[in-house]
């Protein structure tokens, strides 16, 4: 409710940290912790102190630069019960993890990964930093959810969502730079109409996280041509899978390719998307690794912005 009464232009990372500090304060059942990446992560909050040999009462442990060992103590944390772990690292090394990520899902834990940094948006560290297929391979993952928010209001959502979810892991992926605050909340269903066509409908713009605000670029400019585009938010595939048919169709309308065309952004691979936008529909994303520049560079020089992406929308509707 603050955040829909005072909008914040904050990267969702740090929207992350606004959330976990509401959530620590409530529950003194949650454990924190990052792989030596806490003041980039924002994993800790005002309160925690560090778990040390002489502390074991404390709620925040310094796993070290070890991603798989940091995984796997939190699947230990959560199976035993009576607490319920958290802890962070950047996305791009979620490969470290990932074999205690499955065994996270496959055991149904409820553990809570923290993965920042989660696009070319983070800038000039480069492609051995910049996530490209890793959102995509990590929705892969059976019984993991993979939360992408697109703003803070969709940040503190899909962390409610994930400490209420019981039956097994949850991944928020979240970006280093500032996003604005686009969205009144709906993320808990997965994906949801952010904004309707104003015209008549010939475009549904579906995006994730940051290239949300990209989509509704591109709808502003396509209703400036007289063309309605809807923006729908997909935080979260499997989430959005599992709701009703009826509301996946009125979010999704199944009409003819040459009636309602299907767009997806996402600044990562764009094998996948098809799933939603089907096979004649466009997809803009990354599909190579990602260079060092400032994050805006980076985004235009990949195809990423309004004005690269809307000459191609209106030729496809003209074909």
């Amino acid at each position: 409710q603050g955040l829909l009464a005072e909008p914040k232009k904050i990267a969702t990372r740090t929207a992350s940290q606004l959330a976990l500090d509401a959530i620590n304060a409530a529950l003194p059942e949650t454990i924190g912790g990052s792989a030596d990446l806490t003041p980039s992560n924002n994993t800790l909050t005002k309160g925690l102190e560090d778990l040390t040999p002489e502390n074991y009462g404390a709620r925040y442990i310094r796993y070290g630069i070890r991603e798989f060992g940091m995984s796997a103590a939190m699947n230990g944390l959560a199976l035993h019960g009576g607490v319920i772990p958290y802890g962070g690292t950047f996305l791009v090394f979620s490969d470290y993890a990932r074999p205690a990520i499955r065994l996270s899902a496959l055991q149904r834990a409820r553990v809570v990964y923290v993965m920042t940094h989660d696009s070319i948006g983070l800038g000039e560290d480069g492609p051995t930093h910049q996530p490209v297929e890793h959102v995509m391979s990590l929705r892969l993952i059976p019984n993991l959810e993979v939360w992408r928010p697109c703003d803070a209001v969709e940040t503190a959502e899909a962390w409610g969502e994930s400490i209420a979810r019981s039956t097994g892991p949850s991944l928020l992926a979240l970006s280093r730079q500032n996003l604005p605050q686009l969205s009144g909340g709906g993320a808990a269903k997965g994906g949801y109409r952010l904004q309707a066509a104003a015209a008549p409908r010939k475009v549904v713009l579906i995006a994730s996280g940051s290239e949300v605000e990209i989509a509704v670029a591109v709808r502003e400019a396509l209703e400036a041509e007289g063309v309605g585009a809807d923006v729908v938010s997909m935080p979260c595939w499997s989430r959005f899978d599992a709701q009703p048919r009826a509301y996946r169709d009125d979010v999704l309308p199944d009409a003819k390719p040459e009636q309602i065309l299907r767009v997806s952004i996402e600044a990562g691979v764009t094998t996948g998307w098809e799933r939603y936008t089907m096979v004649d529909g466009l997809r803009f994303g990354i599909d190579s690794y990602g260079a060092s520049g400032p994050a805006p560079d980076l985004f235009k020089h990949f195809g990423l912005t309004a004005a690269a992406i809307v000459p191609q929308i209106l030729s496809k509707l003209k074909d």
